[in-house]
């Protein structure tokens, strides 16, 4: 398509009740842009907004429950909705409960014995630092930052004092002691400075000590093997949380996962509600839409709410907003694969006026033929094109960065494939090709020759200066014909925002094209042999006068008065700069598409470099093949990865400086419909 897509202004007013659902539908098929422009709607009662601002919160944070409880576990949640999401509703709700605090009681418990375990550690690391000293047990107490207890203490209360101390001292269990008593044993592991919290709470658990040998030294051994007993043990527990979690991971990941969908999916529907104009009864929802798709949108309402929105639509010049300047209509492009792919060349320099002339299929076309001529090669061709293929499949992960370049890979790779055909390069190599190029060309024009194209002045075989300059005069005239579409592009969109002045009389408009093409004709005559007669001046002069009193012209058949609005001396001076800027300009943009002829010959000097280095390597001996494999590998990496880079960046530079600055004056709002998933398509 030459133009965007028509837009309509759309218009919705819902009931309270079926504001989800109508926002679940646009959300989910993505077909409104939301519109800034509220003229003439009501004010919002607050008492709504603070309502859903209060449901907002909540829903957020039971998507940070559910991102926490994936984090532990180690599910990775998806970032927006996935295409079978569903608003979540009552069973859901309990569904996030239930897991939740299914994995936070885990988790507590895995903290807990993670705490436990390193206070064990600490006391065990010191016990068994004083193991070996030689002073009598009942000392330690003054000489280390231990305090140690060993005594007797009901099994029934040894937890209730585990709980009370908590991270201050360990309790280790010392088995049963030599009277008969139960597991009643215990010994209890402070810091020094913990030694008074430790004393309090063993009395109040009705502590029994245990007198320690007279004259005992060190630290006595079943201190050091209870501890390392409670170790053992704390470790088979967190072995055992590890376990559990993992069959957690399993069981529970697919649910967070779903959950995690499912709620962003209500955030992103409460966030816009919030900013919708609302009472209690009803909202207003009010954006543009395709003019093409409204008819399917108003079905598809009435089914999901039964009957019960009422929708209205304008035109864009029905908006005051539009007709005063203060909103812009949203531009919606619809191409195929292979246009669609260079919409991010547009869109990356700005979004085209709604109504105007649409560049993306130029773009494409000349994109693809430009980076055919600078970057010629069979091989290096079929690596782009073969690139582009994988970025194009949705399983590949490794490609999916590339995924958005897959349809422009494609299309490169394709022609610089045929530029290679002609100049007989595959992967640097000159000699491949010689043999069917001599049939193909004998057969067709009667006088085999080895490469169509010759970009090499200098080769052995076919080299011609003369070749060379036809190729650069080549490139020129694709400039030509660039620039030319540009011009016409810019007459075109001017006319339709029946901005006149600019498109008869400017120098983009059609006395520039007219003064262009007519100093091209001269020339390209002038080259052919012939020279410059008198009439040229007259064809020079007259378009270059339109354009030195173009604004003057203008105003007096418009009937604007005074003609000269700003004086002769500063009308004088505006039309000569306005004069010297289109020279410079057209000659300017022209000559700069040497640079395709420049590139294209720098390409073809670089692989003539790596293919002779490597035959002449080949020739060395037994590991000269070897070697000059890996040059050619080497080289033609280097070749893909920078001068392919290279040569896209002088593409795109081509088209941004000597196309888009002919028409792209002011930019638009690119059409932005309010959707959930953000990477899908159109």
């Amino acid at each position: 398509m030459i133009l965007p897509r028509r837009m309509k202004h759309i218009e919705l007013t819902v009931l309270s009740r079926d504001a989800d659902a109508v926002i679940e539908y646009l959300g989910r098929w993505g077909v409104m842009h939301f519109s800034a422009e509220r003229e003439g709607i009501p004010p919002a009662d607050g008492s709504v907004h603070a309502l859903e601002e209060a449901v907002h919160t909540h829903i957020k944070e039971t998507i940070e429950k559910i991102r926490a409880g994936a984090v532990w576990l180690g599910v990775e949640l998806p970032e927006e909705p996935e295409e079978d999401s569903v608003l979540p509703g009552e069973n859901e709700e309990n569904l996030a409960d239930r897991i939740c605090g299914v994995i936070s009681v885990l988790r507590e418990k895995e903290l807990k014995e993670s705490g436990e375990k390193k206070k064990v550690e600490e006391t065990l690391n010191e016990a068994r630092a004083f193991a070996n000293l030689s002073a009598p047990f009942s000392d330690l107490d003054q000489l280390s930052y231990l305090t140690l207890r060993v005594g007797r203490l009901d099994p029934g209360r040894q937890e209730e004092l585990r709980e009370r101390l908590g991270d201050r001292a360990v309790i280790v269990s010392l088995g049963q002691g030599g009277d008969g008593g139960a597991g009643d044993r215990v010994l209890a592991a402070a810091s020094r400075k913990g030694r008074f919290a430790l004393d309090s709470e063993l009395k109040k658990t009705s502590f029994t000590p245990i007198a320690v040998p007279e004259g005992y030294q060190g630290v006595p051994g079943e201190l050091l093997s209870g501890l390392e007993e409670r170790l053992r043990k704390a470790k088979d527990d967190l072995e055992e949380i590890g376990r559990e979690k993992g069959l957690m991971q399993k069981e529970l990941g697919p649910s967070l996962k779903k959950l995690a969908a499912s709620y962003l999916m209500a955030c992103a529907v409460e966030e816009l509600k919030v900013k919708l104009i609302a009472t209690r009864n009803v909202y207003i929802l009010s954006g543009w839409a395709p003019k093409d798709e409204i008819v399917s949108i108003v079905a598809d309402l009435e089914r999901i709410t039964g009957g019960r929105t009422a929708v209205r639509t304008y035109n864009p010049d029905e908006m005051e907003g539009v007709k005063e300047g203060r909103e812009k209509v949203p531009v919606s492009l619809r191409h195929g694969a292979f246009v669609k792919g260079f919409e991010g060349v547009v869109f990356s320099y700005g979004a085209p006026l709604y109504g105007t002339v649409d560049p993306t299929p130029f773009v494409a076309f000349f994109f693809t033929v430009l980076f055919g001529i600078m970057f010629g090669d069979v091989g290096q061709g079929f690596v782009l094109f073969f690139a582009g293929l994988l970025a194009g499949r949705k399983n590949l992960r490794a490609f999916s960065g590339l995924r958005k370049y897959a349809s422009p890979l494609v299309a490169v790779g394709i022609s610089s494939m045929l530029m290679g055909l002609l100049n007989g390069a595959v992967f640097t190599n000159e000699e491949l090709l010689v043999g069917p190029t001599r049939a193909l060309t004998g057969f067709l024009f009667g006088k085999p020759v080895d490469r169509v194209l010759t970009l090499m002045p200098l080769a052995e075989k076919g080299g011609s200066v003369q070749k060379l300059f036809f190729f650069f005069g080549f490139t020129i005239g694709v400039g030509v014909i660039l620039n030319s579409i540009g011009l016409i592009v810019n007459i075109i969109n001017h006319w339709f925002m029946k901005k006149y002045e600019e498109a008869l009389f400017a120098k983009t408009g059609f006395a520039g094209l007219f003064l262009f093409w007519y100093a091209v004709s001269i020339a390209v005559r002038c080259l052919l042999g012939g020279r410059f007669e008198w009439f040229d001046l007259a064809g020079l002069i007259v378009p270059a006068v339109c354009i030195f009193f173009g604004p003057a012209i203008w105003r007096f058949i418009a009937r604007e008065r005074p003609v000269l609005h700003q004086g002769l001396m500063v009308f004088i001076m505006e039309g000569f700069v306005e004069i010297l800027e289109t020279a410079s300009t057209y000659i300017s943009n022209t000559v700069s598409f040497l640079r395709v002829g420049a590139f294209a010959l720098s390409h073809a000097v670089l692989s003539y470099i790596v293919f002779r280095f490597s035959e002449a390597i080949a020739g060395l001996g037994p590991a000269g093949g070897s070697a000059a494999l890996l040059i050619m590998i080497f080289g033609n990496t280097v070749i893909i990865v920078l001068e392919g880079m290279i040569v896209a960046i002088q593409v795109v530079r081509l088209q941004y400086y000597e196309f888009f600055s002919k028409f792209f004056t002011e930019t638009g709002v690119a059409f932005a419909p309010f959707r959930f998933r953000k990477g899908a398509n159109e």
